[in-house]
């Protein structure tokens, strides 16, 4: 977990994004600080995949402006992204069934080899290097070699994570990472989530499950219907505080004041 530090290691100042007269993003703010594990909730249609989109290059904002350790940039999309050291695990997962574990976590990034002057597969680079971060880093005892059809859905989203690794990012964003699994494999999978904030890897966790909120995140953003209601830390506030603001998108007074008294100092 985060040890209080306010600097931030991604900065969104006044994102708008319009998807012809619909407004799926009005002049919203986000803040993720360095080594924390930072959750965006909202109801269906708040704006949350939009604003990740455009923060990974998906979609270009109409207006407002992106900062990568104060440092203002474009992303045009997400290869650029990893280069600035934001990695995606989307919750569709985007895995090849018909592919090995190491040809997933390196899909479209295979190291090369020269074989009688033609450049080749490296399999055994890419099933050590899979096997490094998949044993050694998550702890995990999944063949590099194996086939992803044949993987538990834990072990898929697992391998998704892997995959999200293997640019050495500084900042992992998970949506929606134990949608549809079981208790036991979401237990694993949020012990995979502390796994890499223990590495110091800041995480960006899109999530409706209050479990997830409360036993992983330091803070919290909410949005709705495309508007920022605010952003408070997660032991401040109760789940009932936090289903109110999504249901009514405003802030309590009393946790509005307690935000404002933090911003000013």
């Amino acid at each position: 977990m985060v040890d209080g530090s306010t600097d931030n290691l991604v900065e969104m100042r006044g994102i708008e994004k319009h998807f012809g007269r619909v407004v799926a993003l009005n002049g919203v703010d986000l803040e993720v600080r360095e080594g924390e594990i930072m959750g965006l909730l909202g109801d269906n249609g708040s704006g949350k995949s939009t604003l990740i989109k455009t923060l990974v290059g998906v979609h270009q904002p109409d207006a407002g402006e992106v900062y990568i350790r104060g440092e203002r940039v474009r992303i045009s999309n997400p290869k650029e992204a990893r280069k600035y050291g934001i990695s995606t695990v989307y919750q569709d997962l985007a895995l090849v069934d018909t592919l090995s574990v190491s040809a997933n976590l390196f899909l479209a990034r295979n190291p090369m080899k020269k074989f009688a002057g033609v450049s080749v597969v490296d399999w055994d680079t890419m099933n050590e290097q899979s096997e490094e971060i998949i044993r050694s880093r998550l702890n995990l005892e999944i063949d590099p070699t194996a086939r992803v059809e044949f993987l538990s859905g834990g072990e898929r989203q697992a391998i998704a994570i892997a995959r999200s690794l293997v640019t050495d990012p500084d900042l992992v964003i998970m949506d929606e990472p134990t949608s549809a699994l079981s208790a036991d494999s979401a237990r694993r999978v949020r012990e995979l989530v502390r796994t890499l904030n223990d590495e110091g890897i800041t995480v960006l966790l899109i999530t409706h499950n209050m479990d997830e909120v409360f036993g992983l995140t330091d803070r919290v953003t909410i949005l709705d219907s495309g508007d920022l209601v605010g952003t408070v830390d997660t032991d401040a506030v109760t789940k009932e505080d936090i289903v109110q603001m999504m249901v009514s998108g405003e802030m309590p007074a009393d946790l509005r004041t307690a935000s404002d008294t933090e911003a000013q100092a």
